[in-house]
């Protein structure tokens, strides 16, 4: 089932049914200009031009029950009077994008008159429409331009990305085998809230509830997995067929099988672990962990189910750009002066996508755990300009803390560490990025991406009613307590009111 964006565009009948006829074809030359850009994943579906508000109340209700509809891009053409929108608005629940546009690229000159200014009034109609969704506090995205311009489609593209993943959002299912990491408090949370909030649905099961599925799991299947193992990676030779540890690998494999069928039985799109409770499970889950995220699946080290939900989301956004998104961990830091870098990496558990290169299939000890020796991919992230968000639960409401950060290649080979990593420099550089996030209260559980803007973050944080606490090029660290500060008060204020 392909997602729709509805495009909406307003009138009114003081015009007469010929100008409406001419603003219902003009209409459809801008929804199919939109339509088709490929940046625009959702297919655009044109609607008819509406003129009164019983017709704008009903279409906002159509939109809000049809679950193929992730979002509404709506356009004044001509002179739209604002109060026809304000139940519609308020009614309409899904994202929204107020297009400022006009049919016309360029005025005609030596013929403008005043038949051609009172059917092409976007300027006029679009700033009554401003006005009244800032007047009932309608949170929207707001692009002005012409859509021959690559730079007006390209912002719509990025907030159709977003549409898309505040649908996967709204509509999630998490499952969490065990509980989070013993008196760790950043990845606690409200789970009630974060429903309420997001509407992902976070519920617990038995890590042994996994290990039936794991044990039931057939020869066959393992096989194949295994040799598409072999196929598609550089497998250390005692992992393959014949060697000395090939039994860890097919172990991993029937691990993979198991979590898919699992997660896929219940719906599930994110899902945590934790190395703390392992039950009857013979590995801590590391190779399936990485290939379930390659294939978009979110994913929370020691049960921390925020970053698994935000993983999920910002890789349903990145669906097809360059660049990849991981689940990720600032581990240690190289601190040269003037080169200060991070180490990113986790246990195990960094996913593929951010890598061009091959990975290798490893075995190594995990000195936590206790449990036998995990299999894992081992790789060097790309070099790529990037960022890590995190979300913390500050009590009376989420944040999201966000870094721009540039990837590099180390700076030598690191030919003992036995996991995936990635290392970047934060911009603006290591003292302010690590004050401001420290500050902010960010999280030591992250999303890395190499695909996505900060564009892409405003939008969904908008989208969704969230702050977003963004350190990058051109940050200081007192500027950015101050704005913490004010930050504070505002999202405490709105929630008063």
């Amino acid at each position: 089932m392909r997602q729709q964006i509805w495009f909406l565009t307003g009138s009114q009948g003081l015009y007469g049914e010929d100008v409406l006829d001419q603003v219902a074809r003009q209409s459809r030359e801008i929804s199919d200009a939109l339509a088709r850009h490929p940046g625009i994943l959702p297919e655009v579906v044109a609607k008819p031009v509406l003129t009164d508000a019983t017709n704008i109340r009903r279409i906002m209700l159509d939109a809000n029950a049809d679950d193929r509809v992730v979002g509404v891009i709506a356009w004044m053409h001509t002179f739209s009077p604002a109060k026809m929108w304000i139940t519609g608005l308020d009614t309409l629940r899904k994202p929204l994008l107020h297009l400022h546009t006009q049919i016309n690229r360029d005025l005609p000159w030596s013929s403008i008159d005043m038949d051609f200014m009172n059917l092409n009034q976007a300027a006029h109609g679009d700033r009554e429409f401003g006005y009244i969704q800032t007047r009932l506090g309608k949170i929207r995205k707001t692009v002005s331009g012409h859509t021959s311009d690559p730079a007006v489609l390209a912002r719509i593209g990025d907030w159709c990305r977003v549409a898309l993943g505040v649908h996967a959002l709204r509509s999630m299912r998490l499952a969490r085998f065990g509980d989070n990491m013993r008196n760790v408090a950043v990845t606690e949370g409200d789970k009630v809230e974060a429903e309420l909030r997001f509407g992902v649905s976070v519920n617990t099961y038995g890590v042994n509830d996994l290990v039936a599925v794991v044990d039931a799991i057939d020869d066959g299947p393992i096989k194949d997995l295994v040799g598409e193992y072999e196929e598609r990676y550089a497998v250390e030779p005692e992992l393959r067929a014949g060697g000395e540890r090939h039994e860890s690998l097919r172990y991993a494999a029937r691990i993979e099988l198991a979590l898919r069928h699992f997660l896929d039985d219940g719906g599930f799109t994110a899902f945590t672990t934790n190395f703390e409770d392992l039950g009857g499970l013979r590995q801590l889950p590391g190779l399936a962990v990485q290939r379930l995220m390659a294939d978009g699946y979110g994913f929370g080290g020691e049960g921390d189910w925020k970053t698994a939900v935000l993983l999920r989301t910002l890789k349903v956004i990145a669906t097809g750009l360059p660049g990849g998104t991981s689940f990720m961990e600032d581990y240690t830091y190289h601190l040269e002066p003037g080169r200060e870098l991070v180490l990113g990496a986790h246990m195990l558990e960094v996913c593929p996508s951010i890598t061009t290169r091959t990975p290798r299939i490893e075995v190594h000890p995990l000195s936590i755990g206790g449990r036998e020796d995990p299999v894992r991919m081992v790789f060097d992230a790309d070099p790529a300009d990037g960022l890590v968000l995190g979300m913390c639960d500050l009590g009376d409401r989420f944040r999201l803390v966000a870094n721009e950060v540039s990837l590099v290649d180390p700076l030598e080979e690191m030919p003992r560490l036995p996991v995936a990593r990635a290392v970047w420099r934060p911009l603006p550089d290591f003292a302010t990025s690590a004050d401001s996030w420290l500050a902010a209260g960010g999280p030591h559980h992250t999303v890395l991406s190499t695909a996505l803007t900060r564009e892409h973050l405003y939008d969904f944080a908008e989208t969704v009613g969230v702050e977003l606490a963004l350190i990058g090029e051109g940050t200081t660290a007192r500027r950015f307590a101050q704005e913490l500060q004010w930050s504070n008060a505002y999202h405490r204020l709105a929630q008063g009111l």
